[in-house]
């Protein structure tokens, strides 16, 4: 595992020998932010359900880097989203996608689908200071819908 200035290396092991690498559907300068994550065995989603659906690889991340799992905009369309996507630096166990079926039909997931994406990001550790007031802005503790539609 080498970190060059815009290369990041991660061993990644197969604990299932049909398990497929992650890997970038489109590289080079406008290439994607993610790559993709493959289901290693079929699955069935069904309606409302909530289930973890096996990747069959496990990684290794250098110390300053970690992953968040999202959605795959295809799956999303029709209903199927991601929850639980953190990867911490040292978690070696198997990446296994957190799935839920919002639609009201089951849903096949099959060996090989791609069904999430690995976003690769730098993990900052920060320092939380308790204060008594915080410095006004202009968005002040507006939340959810605070801009409009």
């Amino acid at each position: 595992m080498v970190v060059h200035e815009n290369e990041v290396r991660i061993k990644v092991m197969k604990l299932d020998a049909a398990a497929q690498l992650p890997r970038y559907a489109h590289t080079g300068a406008f290439g994607d932010l993610a790559a993709d994550l493959f289901a290693v065995a079929g699955v069935t989603l069904d309606a409302g359900g909530t289930m973890p659906v096996a990747t069959g690889v496990a990684m290794e991340f250098p110390s300053s880097y970690g992953a968040l799992v999202e959605d795959r905009s295809g799956l999303a369309v029709r209903g199927v989203t991601t929850l639980a996507g953190v990867i911490d630096p040292g978690y070696r166990g198997e990446i296994k996608v957190v799935m839920t079926n919002l639609s009201a039909a089951a849903v096949e997931i099959k060996a090989g689908d791609r069904i999430a994406q690995l976003r690769i990001v730098r993990r900052i550790e920060a320092e939380f200071d308790e204060v008594s007031e915080l410095v006004e802005a202009s968005r002040g503790a507006k939340g959810f819908g605070s801009t409009g539609r």
